[in-house]
């Protein structure tokens, strides 16, 4: 899909606020109501949209900890990978899992937990049980200095 000038606004107006109304979201981009609905539609269907979601404050909700763990697999097999990958989707404590390269380590998950209690609990009960894992590292979060959750768009022309 070839993205105009006013497709890139309306995708970084709805990063900004993914509640803005469409009447409110066409007066910012300059088209009236029916064809801005349209282009995000559009936007939507080509998959530049994924989802919508709401962004929560994790220390209200007592997430007070979070971890950067890096795993290590005994073998690197897409049987071994897949189990990895299906099990810790399946984990509400993993916020993301990357399969990275140029660390001693093959996976890195962020993990959002209340306490350290909560954390040995599903470092020992729940990630260190899957078949294959070798190693796991953690590094704790001391302070968020900012979090986007933003893409840049620039680049596009």
């Amino acid at each position: 899909m070839k993205l105009d000038r006013t497709d890139r606004r309306i995708l970084a107006l709805m990063q900004q606020n993914g509640r803005i109304s469409n009447l409110e979201l066409a007066e910012q981009v300059g088209l009236s109501p029916s064809p801005c609905s349209r282009r995000v539609k559009a936007l939507e269907e080509a998959g530049l949209i994924a989802k919508h979601v709401t962004v929560l404050d994790a220390n209200k909700l007592n997430l007070k900890l979070t971890a950067y763990i890096h795993i290590s697999m005994d073998r690197h097999t897409p049987d071994r990978f897949d189990n990895f990958e299906r099990l810790v989707a399946g984990y509400e404590e993993v916020m993301e899992c990357a399969l990275v390269t140029g660390v001693d380590a093959d996976y890195q998950l962020k993990v959002v937990v209340p306490d350290m209690d909560h954390y040995q609990q599903f470092l020992l009960g729940k990630l260190t049980r899957i078949e294959g894992v070798t190693g796991v590292r953690s590094s704790f979060v001391l302070r968020q200095v900012f979090h986007h959750s933003a893409l840049p768009l620039s680049h596009i022309r």
